[in-house]
């Protein structure tokens, strides 16, 4: 039999390191929905952050995010984003990469960050509102997955 790729298991400890590694810096739509709405009209435990640009954000968001293109984040950009909130980014999908991005370039600066998997069109995908307009717009969207999504230039 011949012995591929897949064929070379990691034995338990390092799997299960690397997977709790993954859990400490992800999380997902149904975990930042549930958070989201255990704050019950008050203000979340964390800061959403939208890292793709501001057109995108201005089309559609997750509600309550705020703009903050991932090449926008710099110290002297991000002095109103309190510290000691943890931070919660996102982007368009699971093929883009601006939530990593923005991620990395906040956790570097000292926040705590975790990133949204699968970003607006997972939320999406799980039928979850969306606002669209400026940075907090009151209009929402319960509409599921858009069609056009593939069209989009995610420009990161």
């Amino acid at each position: 039999m011949a012995v591929g790729r897949v064929a070379q298991w990691p034995s338990p400890e390092p799997a299960h390191q690397f997977f709790r590694a993954r859990l400490a810096c992800e999380t997902d739509p149904a975990d930042v929905r549930a958070d989201l709405s255990a704050a019950d009209g008050g203000e979340p435990a964390f800061v959403l952050i939208d890292a793709r640009p501001r057109d995108a954000f201005a089309d559609a968001h997750l509600p309550g995010a705020i703009s903050l293109p991932h090449a926008e984040i710099l110290p002297e950009a991000v002095e109103w984003l309190p510290k000691d909130r943890p931070v919660v980014t996102y982007c368009w999908s699971i093929s883009c990469n601006a939530g990593v991005k923005a991620a990395a370039a906040l956790s570097a600066l000292g926040y705590r960050v975790k990133e949204m998997i699968g970003g607006i069109e997972a939320w999406r995908a799980e039928g979850y509102p969306i606002e669209s307009g400026g940075t907090n717009a009151a209009q929402r969207s319960a509409a599921g997955p858009q069609s056009g999504a593939a069209d989009v230039e995610c420009a990161c």
